[in-house]
């Protein structure tokens, strides 16, 4: 999109406007629950119930929407906004927006070029993007498509450290410029939707890309196949549904897999596919984590590190005292606790907390410009984008992901200014009130 001197939010409008004249309407939805609608047509009752869902009755979905809804912008007049800086300071970089695009697993379920397409929307609009630990493609792979633009790096902390480690080093080595340590899912949460289906991807060789692509957790799959052969030779597994789905994905996996040359063929004749499945259940994850655990952290590698899934203050404090480089209010978009938390709520607690000594990410619940700029007045340094550029990949693929991240910069733009701000920093608590 051409640059316009008005502003972000215009030059957005005069796009689709004057694109209208010629009978193009945009690639996604913009309404929020129209995109999510639009999705929802778009992919299998399987993969929208794993994209959309949340934790039990759902109640910290909504706790995050009604958290927003309890404020309301208050606008000042006559002031100068002809022009508006929407940058920030972010780990010892200017950003051109306030936004990074929240990591999200499994993102094939909503478009076959998953990872790949969104980092390519991420790069476009230079918006950083956090590469999830669940991911369907590998993270060399996606760093590929992005150029020189900025990638951070989501990293489950698994029951093996040498796994562990070796995320960081091909993190490192792709360019990442932090680490985000989720601290929210070392168990996986109580979600209806998937449990109702029986659906959950990994057990179908889905989102692991990560894994499999990894020479220690190649490693981990052979010894398991060893012990198992140890009387003789391993039997040929029993080709069956789920068997099928994890050779597809894993022999998908192309250049980049460790496992398993030769395709779907081979994937089918080997026990290796299924024993990666087995072994990523195993591994992935570790309820013995603790604080003491960071330390290690710092050995494999000298990125910033941040903890996402913080949302007590007495946590964020704690963090402090550990040396991290910055935190995010999260609660997994919902998806690990059913009753917890809003995110907005436990923003301005954590930000008091903090008191500006590392930037504090808001994540969980927002849908718009308009749901960044309450974040921000609230203290957020940075503001997440999650399901909304899911929903715009399963929709449009790239240029849907593009398109939904383009709306939230130009709506925050126009809101920003219609508020009567010129930057980001001028965006504070007097720039709200309490609904009433």
């Amino acid at each position: 999109m051409a640059d316009d001197d008005r502003g972000y939010g215009r030059a957005t409008q005069s796009e689709v406007y004057r694109a209208g004249l010629s009978g193009i309407r945009p690639a996604v939805p913009v309404d929020a629950e129209a995109l999510e609608r639009a999705a929802r047509k778009a992919v299998s009752a399987e993969a929208f119930a794993y994209l959309a869902g949340g934790a039990g009755a759902e109640s910290t979905m909504a706790a995050n929407r009604a958290a927003f809804a309890r404020r309301q912008i208050w606008p000042r007049v006559l002031r100068d906004v002809s022009t508006r800086d929407l940058s920030i300071e972010l780990l010892g970089r200017r950003r051109a927006t306030p936004f990074v695009l929240s990591p999200i697993g499994v993102a094939e379920l909503a478009h076959a070029e998953a990872d790949v397409a969104v980092g390519r929307a991420a790069a476009a609009l230079d918006v950083p993007y956090v590469l999830s630990n669940q991911a369907s493609r590998p993270m060399e792979e996606v760093a590929a498509a992005m150029g020189s633009r900025s990638r951070w790096f989501q990293l489950y902390w698994s029951a093996s450290d040498e796994l562990n480690a070796s995320f960081v080093r091909r993190a490192e080595a792709a360019g990442c410029e932090a680490i985000v340590v989720t601290l929210d899912t070392h168990l996986l949460g109580w979600r209806t939707r998937d449990l109702d289906a029986a659906f959950l991807p990994f057990t179908r060789g889905q989102g692991i890309a990560q894994y499999t692509s990894d020479p220690v957790f190649a490693e981990l799959v052979r010894e398991r196949v060893a012990r198992a052969g140890s009387g003789g030779a391993p039997a040929r597994p029993k080709v069956t549904p789920t068997l099928l789905a994890s050779a597809f994905s894993i022999a998908r996996s192309g250049a980049h897999t460790r496992l398993v040359d030769g395709g779907v063929r081979e994937a089918l004749r080997s026990p290796l596919p299924r024993a990666a499945v087995e072994t990523f259940l195993d591994v992935f994850s570790d309820p013995s984590l603790t604080w003491e655990s960071f330390a290690k952290l710092r050995e494999w590698t000298s990125l910033p590190v941040l903890l996402k899934g913080v949302v007590h203050p007495d946590d964020a404090a704690k963090a402090l005292d550990h040396g991290v480089d910055g935190l995010v209010v999260s609660n997994h978009g919902g998806r690990q606790i059913d009753g917890s938390v809003a995110t907005l709520d436990a923003l301005p607690g954590v930000v008091e907390r903090v008191g500006g000594r590392v930037p504090v990410i808001l994540d969980s619940g927002v849908r718009g410009g308009a749901d960044a700029f309450t974040a921000l007045a609230l203290g957020a340094t940075a503001v997440g984008i999650g399901r909304p550029y899911a929903y715009g990949l399963a929709v449009a693929g790239t240029d849907g992901v593009r398109e939904v991240v383009r709306n939230h910069i130009a709506e925050l733009d126009l809101t920003m200014g219609l508020a009567g701000h010129r930057s980001v920093e001028e965006i504070g608590p007097d720039s709200l009130r309490e609904a009433g």
